[in-house]
Order: structure tokens, then C-alpha cells, then sequence
């Protein structure tokens, strides 16, 4: 990590150590301690980001027991050695995906992902990788992401309009777009490409 970024692992790791004090503590005067550090830690990130405190708070100290990173997926679907993009609202391309819901699986997760915003039913083939995000993607989060990459194929399905993408399409690895790159960059689709060329895969993990 950058050394202009270390105020970042510290906000987060002050965030993580109150939020379990908060959890596991019965001590009344010490909850109100760990209820404090935590503030300062939202405090640090506000100072630092030029966001308002109160937005800071409610994003970074709102999630209760212990801490755990939050899961993303990420669906690659191929078509003639081209691959998937989605066409995003703010004119960036990526694959589509999205936060694990409570109350899906990984692989119930990613295709309702990819109904969602490209309008396709899908059937997940493999696990291409599970990274660490703040490895690979910038900007820091101030919280941790496991992000999973699967490929799927297309078993059916036709776009919708929707709020989150304008459409989709299919590209080489030589003419990929202006990507997300804060959930995809160009090395997580030539990782893509790689798996997909791959007669026998292994997942790449972190």
C-alpha cells in the first residue's frame, strides 16, 4: 500500500477492532470507548476523503458483529472468443455483477446478476479466481472485498432496460472499452481470457 494511503489501513483497522469491542464488550463505559474509536476512525476517513462525516458514518459504522469482508462477483461470459461487457449509466464498461445478497449463493448470486443487467440466463461453469480486491482495483475501500470471477455461458434470455446499464456487448481482448476499472481492470479480463482458452483451469485465489 501506498504511504499516502497507510492513514486508510489505519482508519480501517481501528474500524474493524471497535466494531468487534462493540460486539463482544458487556462493559457500558467501555462500549462508549469503542463507540468512540470508531467515530475517530470515520473521522480520519472524512478528514482525509472530503466526504461528510455523517455520509462516512453511516457507510463505515453501521454493520454490527464481527467484521468480515463483503463478497462481489464477477460473471465472464464468452461468445466467439469475445467477451461480455456491460454497458454501465456513467459510460464505463464491466462485467456484470454485484454485491452476494444475504440470501443467495455465490453461483444464485452471479445469475441473478447477469439477468439483472444484461437480461441473460446463464448457467456458471467455473470459479476463474477469488481476489483480494484492494490488490488489484483501486480506488482503497475503506472496508474489504473478496471478489469471485466465474465464467458462465448464455442458456437463453434478451436485454431489459434497466436502472443500472443501457445494454451489452461482446469484446477481444485487443478492443476492450473504457472500463470500471474500480470493479474490473484489464488484467481481470485477460485473467478471464486465459481461463477461458484453459482446457484444464486452476482458480486463482489471493
Amino acid at each position: 500500500m501506498d504511504k499516502n494511503e497507510k492513514w486508510l489501513q489505519w482508519a480501517v483497522e481501528l474500524q474493524s477492532l471497535a466494531q468487534a469491542g462493540l460486539f463482544y464488550c458487556k462493559d457500558r463505559y467501555e462500549l462508549e470507548r469503542y463507540e468512540r474509536i470508531r467515530e475517530i476512525s470515520a473521522e480520519m476517513l472524512s478528514y482525509q476523503s472530503e466526504i461528510p462525516f455523517e455520509k462516512v458514518k453511516d457507510i463505515f459504522c453501521t454493520d454490527f458483529g464481527y467484521q468480515t469482508p463483503k463478497i462481489d462477483t464477477r460473471a465472464a461470459i464468452f461468445k466467439e472468443g469475445r467477451i461480455l461487457l456491460v454497458h454501465e449509466t456513467n459510460g464505463t464498461w464491466a462485467l456484470p455483477g454485484g454485491w452476494v445478497d444475504v440470501n443467495t449463493s455465490v453461483e444464485e448470486n452471479t445469475i441473478k446478476e447477469v439477468k439483472e443487467e444484461a437480461g441473460l440466463d446463464v448457467r456458471v461453469k467455473r470459479i476463474i479466481a477469488v481476489q483480494d480486491r484492494e490488490k488489484h482495483n483501486l480506488p482503497v475501500y475503506a472496508y474489504k472485498v473478496c471478489k469471485i470471477f466465474l465464467q458462465c455461458e448464455v442458456v437463453g434470455g434478451v436485454f431489459v432496460p434497466n436502472i443500472e446499464t443501457t445494454g451489452y456487448d461482446y469484446f477481444g481482448i485487443n478492443e476492450l472499452p473504457r472500463l470500471a476499472e474500480e470493479k474490473n481492470n484489464r488484467e481481470q479480463i485477460k485473467m478471464c481470457f486465459k481461463a477461458m482458452h484453459a482446457e484444464n483451469w486452476e482458480t486463482l485465489f489471493d
